[in-house]
């Protein structure tokens, strides 16, 4: 069965969008790596749209080993786009979807196959309400960036969270491994 992994970044005070954090060549091999052991990456329309800026490296690359390589990885990585007004992705390797997220993703989960990538924030933010999230890899920029579209703003109910590891980045940045826990947690 194929792991749902949320992988995403965001500063100290839970900032999320894509104009928050250092994205320095570190980071870009560690998400490398993570997208070419990855079966599919999901997303949303906004990220997304973000997202084709790495589509005009394959073309006209930067001449920065690790963004060329990360332009390179996402270009071969299969997406599915969840959107409804999209028309087209004008993008070889994604496809658009017109299935509920939750369905989608429980069809994935049940196919052989590497694991399930969440890059967009509503996204991981449906799939956590749905409790069909099986590990959060989220990088902790070491800034408070003070405004912004926060990742948990939306969430249900208290979730629990186990680390598995931690991986830190010359920058400051951590990337913390977590997966979800059945676990009632304790009163003290």
């Amino acid at each position: 069965m194929r792991k749902v992994i949320a992988a995403i970044n965001m500063t100290l005070d839970g900032v999320c969008d894509h104009t928050a954090g250092v994205a320095d060549e570190e980071l870009h091999q560690h998400y490398t790596e993570l997208i070419a052991n990855a079966g599919i990456i999901l997303y949303g329309r906004i990220t997304y749209e973000l997202m084709q800026f790495w589509k005009t490296l394959i073309d006209q690359p930067s001449g920065i080993k690790s963004m060329d390589d990360f332009a390179v990885a996402i270009n071969k990585l299969p997406k599915l786009v969840f959107s409804s007004t999209l028309q087209d992705t004008n993008w070889d390797s994604a496809q658009l979807l017109d299935v509920p997220l939750e369905e989608k993703v429980l069809e994935l989960k049940q196919q052989p196959g590497k694991d399930v990538l969440i890059g967009s924030r509503s996204l991981i933010v449906q799939l956590l309400n749905s409790d069909l999230i099986d590990e959060f890899q989220i990088c902790i920029h070491p800034m408070i960036e003070g405004k912004g579209l926060k990742l948990f703003d939306q969430i249900n109910g208290r979730i629990m969270l186990k680390l598995i590891k931690i991986k830190t980045l010359h920058s400051g940045a951590a990337i913390f491994y977590y997966e979800p826990t059945k676990a009632k947690p304790t009163e003290d």
